[in-house]
């Protein structure tokens, strides 16, 4: 296996030497090409992905729309070229005759390397934004294939080598690397010709990567997505006039994709009152509702039910609803609501079920309210929902949000995850391993580049983006001033 690992990674480091060099124009061909490749596959692709993962075709519909927008996206952003965010910094010193030319640009880190996610064949797996953003960059990829769908990887590698081929990149700009092997991604990820690496997954696997990372002679920069229980807030008065609303919004956010979305609404919190009773109900008849679907895997499916069992055994813990599968991966739907005081005492409570499953937490007070939420770990998304008197009522609660999350949700459901310029999703740990980036979103692409300074260089020698007469400079400081160019 090394020789194999160190024959991929030689070639992979052979095509950096090309590829970080291409301009944007040529990158946004290639990214352009790969959507219109994935999209050619067509009915195959949809029901490939739609058998190995337990999961509609017409999920698959939406994803391969959005993976093929989200490689477009990126191939307009480096076309337009700020990305970089080229800075020229001329500066004359008041004490001397000297003067400096100071020019900064980010340029790309070298291969990447791609852990495939189990739940989103198309979207964070073989394709999707860490490949997207990272051949956006300049880096070629080196994605490790996740052993839940290889049909579907495989043919997301042969749209891949097409256009390649008829973009005429490095030939090893793109490779897929397969088995089901611990030692695959430690050898993958300690590699020397590695310069970073993207993960979508558990906290456990997300933390082995990392780990592996700093252990090598040269540490890299790991930038692993791990899940967050995406804790919700419930105040009185939205409870009150839209109880029934949000209890129809929350049972659908619950049971999106079988309750496998990273984004899930795990926990709730809320004062005890008559409309949080109303909402709890209202929230139980929708979920009774729903349908037990099968989940993506044997062990995705026993995990979940370990940890759902271990939750509803827990002292102090009420079911509200619970329902069987009928089928083998069929996921159990359940709500269980607890006190404050029960779920402040067991900190096992707080971690991740992966599943269709949610906790209530009915607080005494807003304090213990806010006690608890500022007591949970690292998330990927909080949500506040709350009439307009509720939100101006209570400022200080979007204070408390910034610290906990990496996107603030007001009024509407975390499930789902817009790409777009602002987008964020991450968050402090444990919900990824670097808060400063996103996975998801245009600002993906900053993960796999770093800056580079060239001091009075000739204007000759200077990357397009930096030369004087360049139109995508974004600034030039003239005698401390900084200026438009």
């Amino acid at each position: 296996m090394q020789t194999y690992i160190d024959q991929v990674m030689t070639q992979a480091n052979d095509a950096f030497q090309v590829y970080q060099f291409a301009t944007g124009k040529e990158k946004k061909d290639f990214l352009y090409e790969i959507a219109s490749e994935i999209e050619a596959l067509g009915e195959v692709l949809l029901k490939t992905a739609s058998e190995e993962s337990n999961l509609p075709i017409s999920r698959f519909i939406g994803e391969s729309e959005r993976t093929c927008r989200v490689f477009r996206m990126f191939g307009d952003l480096i076309e337009e070229g700020s990305w970089v965010e080229a800075v020229i910094d001329r500066h004359q010193e008041n004490q001397s005759s000297e003067s400096s030319d100071l020019r900064k640009m980010l340029v790309a880190l070298g291969p990447i390397i791609v852990f495939g996610a189990s739940n989103f064949p198309l979207a964070y797996s073989t394709p999707g934004g860490d490949t997207a953003s990272a051949l956006a960059a300049g880096c070629p990829v080196v994605v490790k294939g996740h052993q839940l769908h290889p049909k579907t990887s495989k043919l997301i590698a042969r749209a891949m080598e097409k256009a390649i081929q008829k973009c005429n990149m490095p030939p090893h700009v793109f490779q897929l690397v397969e088995g089901d092997s611990f030692e695959i991604g430690k050898l993958l990820t300690q590699h020397p010709h590695t310069s970073g690496v993207g993960f979508t997954g558990s906290l456990v696997g997300g933390r082995a990567i990392y780990d592996y990372a700093q252990k090598r002679a040269t540490p890299i920069p790991v930038f692993a997505e791990m899940g967050s229980v995406n804790p919700v807030i419930l105040l009185e008065n939205a409870l009150k006039v839209s109880g029934t609303a949000w209890a129809k919004a929350f049972a659908d956010s619950i049971n999106m994709g079988v309750g496998q979305f990273c984004t899930r609404p795990g926990i709730q919190l809320a004062v005890k009152s008559e409309a949080l009773d109303y909402y709890i109900a209202e929230l139980s008849k929708f979920m009774a509702e729903k349908k037990n679907y099968n989940m993506l895997s044997e062990g995705i499916h026993q995990n979940y039910i370990l940890k759902l069992k271990s939750a509803l055994e827990t002292k102090g813990i009420q079911t509200i609803f619970y329902r069987t599968g009928t089928e083998s991966l069929s996921a159990e739907l359940a709500i269980a609501t607890t006190t404050g005081d029960i779920f402040l005492a067991n900190p096992h409570l707080h971690e991740e079920v992966f599943g269709p499953f949610t906790l209530i937490i009915q607080c005494d007070n807003l304090e213990q309210l806010t006690q608890i939420w500022k007591q949970l770990k690292g998330q990927l998304s909080t949500t506040i929902i709350g009439t307009h008197e509720d939100l101006t009522t209570h400022k200080t609660m979007v204070d408390i949000a910034r610290n906990i999350a990496g996107r603030i949700v007001f009024n509407a459901t975390p499930t789902g995850v817009e790409v777009g310029h602002a987008t964020v999703h991450g968050g402090p740990y444990p919900a990824s391993t670097d808060s400063r980036f996103t996975s998801v979103g245009m600002d993906a692409i900053k993960r796999w580049a770093r800056p580079v300074c060239f001091q009075n260089c000739p204007d000759e020698l200077l990357p397009e983006a930096l030369k004087a007469d360049n139109p995508l400079n974004i600034l030039r400081k003239v005698n401390g001033v900084y200026e438009r160019i």
